[in-house]
């Protein structure tokens, strides 16, 4: 199990999630801000939990490439 949480609030667009793990994220054409796909949102922040293991290595390069540390990537 892969729990991926993004602060959706705090992001500044800068794309390295999406080239890093495009499964899970992409960049919102409404205000250029990431997205984590199939999350649920609870007080700011979105998570997604996964039972597909292979996610966890783009979404672990995703986070530590993030310059405002608003990724956060678990291996349950």
């Amino acid at each position: 199990m892969v729990v991926v949480t993004l602060q959706r609030k705090k992001c500044i667009g800068c794309n390295y999630c999406v080239e890093l793990a495009p499964g899970q994220f992409q960049m919102s054409k409404k205000d250029g801000k990431s997205v984590l796909l199939h999350s649920q949102e609870k007080k700011g922040f979105f998570t997604l939990k996964s039972p597909d293991d292979s996610i966890y290595e783009p979404c672990e390069a995703a986070e530590k490439a993030c310059p405002v540390k608003i990724i956060s990537t678990k291996q349950l």
